[in-house]
């Protein structure tokens, strides 16, 4: 394992909570104008998460960073499990043991 910590789950909920509140953001505005709650929702979804899209690149960056290395740890975990279950072993167990 990575000596650095894992803030995968930090950044997936503040990037989920900037994303919905830029959503209630558009939506109030819209609201603040005269346009229905339902309707204002609506346009706030199709505007702001493409919106936030754009805004909230760096912590969108560091999101899928952190999901790719996670998927390459878990990737690497099943490959040696595999290995283990066709009774290979590689140079780096026989070290180990």
């Amino acid at each position: 394992m990575s000596a650095a910590p894992d803030h995968l789950p930090r950044d997936l909920t503040v990037y989920l909570i900037a994303r919905f509140a830029l959503v209630a953001v558009v939506a109030w505005v819209l609201t603040l104008v005269g346009v229905p709650l339902l309707v204002a929702l609506l346009i706030g979804l199709v505007v702001g998460l493409p919106l936030g899209l754009l805004l909230f690149r760096g912590l969108n960056q560091r999101v899928t960073a952190g999901l790719a290395k996670r998927n390459e740890s878990r990737a690497r975990a099943r490959a040696q499990l595999r290995a283990q279950l066709r009774g290979d072993h590689s140079e780096a167990d026989d070290r180990a043991s």
